[in-house]
């Protein structure tokens, strides 16, 4: 599948860019590869950079006040100084590694619903630069991502939203500077004590780390407020755990008098 994009670059009678990728699905650790061709308008025209930037919505709490805003979370340049002639085709292809921590929008093949995450071409020409628009992208998780996931199913939770936080996580190595948040209704079981549970993951090329977050319910013998849970595995060991095991075990102390 091939998502272009027609942008005029630089007014009346200027080159046009088109950007393709040759595979808008990809997973964190992996390469969205594509070219970005150019063709010459009707005069010369100097690009002075070519940069491909990878995009998310990011909520950001300020104060009492919460926003959305997109932000740039990986930069890659793809060419610089490049001289279009008129009615000149010119292709520069590219790489972009994906951050190990990108955040997920396709799980078992649906979309999540509230993330957005896309891939933009930046022309920079005479110090202006021209944002352009954003190419979807499409990120599925890695098997160790996905065996937590599919226990999530196998359990009963319903996924509600997904969304990302600007933030960071402490005890884990994060590198971005937001997380992830998959949020769950718990299964039935549990619903009366718990009222929803947040997922997160923080991915390295070695580790997989999985952070749990409870909001539980107040009772007339327990108290409310959020409870969390910290998994640090090595991907091989992930696809290898009973996470169904290990999540029930979590919910069962979260849902008890003990916590």
């Amino acid at each position: 599948m091939v998502f272009k994009r027609m942008m005029r670059a630089f007014g009346v009678g200027g080159p046009t860019v088109d950007t393709v990728l040759t595979n808008p699905n990809v997973r964190p650790g992996e390469v969205l590869s594509g070219e970005v061709r150019i063709a010459g308008g009707d005069h010369p025209a100097e690009i002075d950079h070519v940069t491909l930037a990878l995009l998310t919505r990011v909520e950001v709490e300020s104060g009492d006040n919460e926003y959305n805003t997109n932000m740039e979370f990986h930069k890659f340049s793809v060419g610089q100084r490049i001289m279009a002639q008129p009615h000149q085709n010119l292709s520069l292809p590219f790489q972009v590694p994906v951050p190990f921590e990108c955040p997920l929008n396709v799980v078992g093949g649906m979309q999540l619903n509230g993330m957005q995450l896309g891939l933009r071409t930046e022309l920079e020409v005479r110090g202006a630069v021209d944002p352009g628009d954003l190419d979807p992208i499409w990120v599925h998780p890695l098997p160790s991502q996905d065996a937590v996931l599919q226990a999530f199913g196998q359990m009963g939770f319903r996924f509600t939203k997904a969304d990302n936080e600007r933030g960071r996580i402490h005890g884990v190595p994060q590198q971005l500077p937001f997380y992830q948040e998959i949020e769950f209704y718990p299964p039935p079981q549990f619903a009366g004590r718990v009222k929803q549970v947040e997922l997160t993951f923080v991915t390295t090329p070695g580790e997989l780390h999985v952070i749990l977050e409870a909001d539980k319910r107040a009772g007339l013998l327990r108290s409310g407020g959020d409870a969390y849970g910290r998994f640090a595995v090595s991907h091989q060991q992930a696809v290898g755990t009973d996470w169904t095991a290990t999540i029930n075990q979590w919910m069962a102390q979260v849902s008890g008098s003990r916590w």
